[in-house]
């Protein structure tokens, strides 16, 4: 039938736009990554991996991420007679999420199954879940880190020891002694302070008597209280003898819900399917962890390991923002070529290949380095690099999310895309766990009072030695440091101290392309953005390995 009817049908055939990036393995399709957890220690937990990688690539969980971001956290304070309930209503697909990450063991693995490699393996699996939604690492990554400090608690409080690495996960809000499972938030800023935990004003005042172990009770508020579903919280306050750090559990012993008001959720701009909510306590309980005045030093051992799954999350959720870009550049045609068959194309996408490979290889190594748990040297490794670490890959996210939703054009630019929802998340890692300035401080600090660290890291440069580009560079980046930084330089130390470190690591490890490619662009000044700096680069083939490849 002819008509203006017909005609208009002919305007919904679609063509020349790429199919959903669904139904492949987010670890065997990532070389960078498959390679590192077997350079780093895990190889033994390839089929585990593979496994795992093959469960989120599939369209339902892909489609449990989006929907567990899209429909976001509720608060309810009250029930309906009025009594305190101070309950985080959570819609299915964020529980399926956590589900999936608690059975991996994402959560407590290393600390439960403790062997060479074990936080290797548990790296790649946050890398890759947060591909999927990164709104769920941030409870998983607080019960990692917060299990090494309880297991030196008191008696009552290594009790939840257990529940804590349980690989079930029990979203359920009753007293853990009814629960198959327990999962950690945290509560450290307040509205005065910020990163100035010192300021704090909330108060602890001992039950009965003081010291490691005893109960006390705290009133005061958190301006920001991360994961406030937990099951127990790690809160600094004020004791008698100084700031000092708490295990403030949901519910009582007695079975009763602790005074732990909470009085609103965040409305954030990313990691939205992760509540974060202000909160105010009411003589909550809580029990001392370390003595009093330590509680800066307690939770700086947290910090370590909830750095590294920010230089992790930002890491793993810059690789699938360049595997959207890359899919979708090889499948869209312009100007009668692919757009990944345009040179200038190719060196956008080949130079966020160069940043996400470096970026990889940088946070397994560091893995590594916690896995050596009694290795005098990979200890100040960790202690220097990691806040450095945190500070460079973190602020590169932004960026390379940026680039990678531009290539998308349009389309990366409306929410259906999913690029908007991965350029959101990306800031938060620079947030988290101290906040740019505040870790490039750190680094100052390393270098000042324990110099030592600066040896562990000319130790791991000198096996890459041999290349005059990178010789220099080190050169020069040991000399930086052997002198008194100014504090107002902190932040190109730390940036020089992370390229040439990604530099080294390539060069021992990459192929010869990548290498050559990341050393050229990124030792040779650096460009303003990407895709100006690797014009002598082999582009093909770094982009073919950055590529998503299917089964």
């Amino acid at each position: 039938m002819d008509g203006p009817a017909t005609a208009g049908l002919a305007t919904q055939e679609v063509f020349n736009q790429p199919p959903p990036l669904v139904g492949y393995n987010l670890f065997t399709s990532d070389r960078a990554l498959t390679e590192a957890v077997v350079r780093e220690g895990a190889g033994w937990a390839i089929a585990d991996l593979t496994r795992y990688g093959a469960k989120l690539g599939t369209p339902e969980v892909l489609e449990l991420g989006a929907l567990a971001n899209r429909e976001t956290p509720r608060l309810h304070a009250f029930d309906r007679f009025g009594r305190r309930i101070d309950w985080v209503e959570f819609h299915p697909a964020y529980h399926e999420l956590m589900a999936l990450q608690v059975a991996q063991g994402i959560h407590a693995s290393p600390w439960s199954d403790p062997q060479p490699g074990a936080h290797v393996r548990r790296a790649a699996g946050l890398y890759m879940s947060g591909q999927v939604e990164a709104g769920t690492s941030c409870p998983i990554s607080m019960t990692y880190a917060a299990i090494p400090v309880l297991r030196r608690a008191p008696a009552e409080v290594q009790a939840w020891l257990p529940k804590l690495l349980s690989r079930r996960y029990d979203p359920a809000h009753r007293p853990m002694s009814e629960k198959t499972g327990a999962l950690m938030g945290m509560g450290m800023t307040e509205k005065q302070g910020g990163s100035d935990v010192r300021s704090n004003t909330t108060r602890a005042e001992p039950e009965t008597r003081s010291g490691p172990g005893e109960a006390y009770r705290i009133t005061g508020h958190k301006w920001f209280f991360s994961a406030p579903m937990g099951d127990a919280f790690l809160v600094l306050a004020q004791a008698p003898g100084g700031l000092s750090c708490f295990f403030m559990p949901r519910w009582t012993p007695a079975g009763e819900l602790n005074a732990i008001r909470l009085q609103r959720l965040k409305d954030k701009l990313g990691n939205r399917s992760n509540a974060s909510s202000e909160v105010e306590f009411d003589t909550a309980l809580g029990w001392l962890i370390g003595e009093e005045g330590r509680g800066i030093a307690t939770i700086l051992e947290m910090v370590g390991y909830t750095r590294l799954d920010n230089v992790l999350g930002s890491a793993g959720v810059q690789r699938q923002a360049l595997a959207q870009a890359i899919h979708h550049a090889a499948h869209r045609t312009a100007f009668q070529k692919r757009l990944v068959d345009h040179p200038l194309m190719a060196a956008v996408l080949a130079d966020m290949a160069l940043e996400v490979e470096a970026a990889t290889a940088l946070a397994f190594r560091l893995a590594r380095a916690f896995d050596a748990q009694d290795d005098a040297s990979e200890g100040l490794l960790r202690r220097l690099v990691t806040p450095a670490a945190k500070f460079w890959v973190c602020k590169r996210g932004p960026m390379l999310a940026a680039e990678a939703l531009e290539v998308l054009g349009g389309n990366g630019y409306v929410e259906d895309s999913g690029m908007p929802r991965l350029y959101r998340e990306l800031p938060v890692y620079s947030i988290w766990e101290g906040s740019g300035n505040v870790v490039c401080l750190d680094v100052l600090r390393a270098l000042r009072r324990e110099p030592e660290t600066l040896a562990a890291l000319e130790a791991e440069l000198a096996a890459a030695r041999g290349d005059p580009r990178l010789d220099a560079r080190i050169e020069a980046l040991l000399a930086t440091a052997r002198a008194e930084v100014p504090e107002s330089a902190a932040r190109r130390l730390c940036r020089e101290l992370v390229v040439t470190l990604q530099a080294a690591l390539l060069l021992r490890h990459a192929p010869s392309f990548v290498a050559e490619g990341f050393i050229a662009s990124r030792l040779g000044g650096g460009g303003d953005a990407f895709g100006l700096t690797v014009e002598d680069a082999d582009l093909r083939p770094i982009v073919e390995r950055a590529a998503v490849a299917f089964p």
